[in-house]
């Protein structure tokens, strides 16, 4: 007989090259073809050492969170290559980057938000400060009561105690400052840190530099005359003052207009290599820039209080209100020099959600 194509039926046998008994190879029939195949699959030999089929393909399936790569011109051969760093399985042969606020999952077939961070009261870093202002608080607090109860006493009275007041106004915000500084970022927070943040130093600086331009003038124009200068009463020293931190307030409402306060998540300062340690962090959108603009007037007092002060260092000793003015300005513009390098220094530490604040 012939097939349609004129060509007789095959029919062949099938051998496989075998070890027999003898441990010898020889060649051994496993089964036929008559118009199909014909297998005795108990007769079959592997490797393996069972009748179990051998895995037969050029390449493996790929795992999950891996994609193939197709070898160039063998279709069924591929690589199995694994989405690293921000990047997810999107299909069986592409890897995409997930957007910016987001991670690969454990398994990198999606995309998961980053989780959000900000300094926690209960952190270290919160408390060794909280635990210093609250002192800070009960000393200023105290100062400001004995000054009320003795109000009236020649000491208080001598000792200026309108700018006494302003003075311990200040310190008693500079303590408060820690709080909104710690505190959950929203935006009534961030208004409180704008606004106090260089108000407690303004509010002190604008006392100190009033009381040696006081000092200054009067000693000055003992040299020249005998009439005291003006502007010297207690009353024009209050308008002198709050003159200097009307100044501060203008700067902060100009601020407040044209940047309205507010917050953001801040994800490039901890994206890191290995996306499981990603982490957002919750900011005031307030930059270092703006920050030491804000704190720049109260620089500005500062200097200026502490040239009155180098002024007024050889007043007699019974004035003694001018050396100690002058010893607190020294070491406050050595702090100040120490700050500014340690501030921006510690942004770019390993702790840097906590350390600057």
């Amino acid at each position: 007989m012939f097939n349609e194509n004129g060509d007789a039926p095959g029919r062949y046998d099938i051998f496989q090259y075998q070890i027999n008994n003898r441990s010898t190879a020889e060649y051994k029939v496993i089964g036929h073809w008559t118009n199909q195949l014909h297998l005795t699959m108990e007769t079959l030999q592997w490797t393996t050492g069972d009748s179990s089929l051998p895995v037969s393909v050029c390449s493996l399936p790929c795992q999950t969170g891996e994609r193939k790569k197709v070898v160039k011109g063998v279709p069924c051969c591929w690589h199995c290559e694994r989405c690293e760093g921000y990047h997810f399985q999107a299909s069986e042969f592409t890897c995409e980057i997930c957007p910016y606020e987001k991670r690969p999952g454990q398994n990198r077939t999606s995309c998961q938000p980053i989780p959000i961070i900000k300094l926690e009261w209960s952190s270290p870093w919160a408390l060794f400060p909280v635990f210093i202002s609250i002192l800070g608080i009960i000393a200023t607090t105290f100062a400001i009561v004995t000054f009320v109860r003795y109000n009236d006493t020649p000491i208080v009275r001598a000792s200026g105690r309108e700018m006494s007041y302003v003075l311990l106004t200040g310190i008693f915000l500079c303590y408060i400052i820690t709080f909104p500084m710690i505190a959950a970022p929203d935006v009534v927070v961030c208004s409180f840190r704008r606004i106090f943040l260089g108000l407690g130093m303004c509010f002190s600086n604008a006392a100190l530099l009033t009381k040696t331009n006081r000092i200054h003038r009067i000693f000055e124009q003992g040299k020249t005359a005998v009439t005291a200068p003006r502007f010297i009463s207690p009353a024009s020293q209050l308008v002198i003052t709050f003159s200097l931190i009307s100044v501060q307030l203008l700067g902060v409402l100009v601020w407040f207009s044209a940047d309205p306060p507010h917050t953001f998540v801040d994800y490039g300062e901890q994206r890191t290599q290995d996306p499981s340690n990603a982490r957002g962090v919750l900011k005031c959108d307030i930059s270092d820039l703006s920050l030491i603009c804000s704190l720049g007037y109260s620089i500005l007092l500062m200097v200026t209080c502490t040239v009155y002060a180098i002024k007024t260092r050889g007043v007699p000793e019974t004035f003694n209100e001018a050396k100690p003015i002058g010893f607190t300005m020294y070491t406050t513009c050595i702090i100040w020099l120490a700050f500014i390098p340690i501030f921006f220094g510690t942004a770019q530490s390993a702790e840097r959600v906590s350390l600057p604040v």
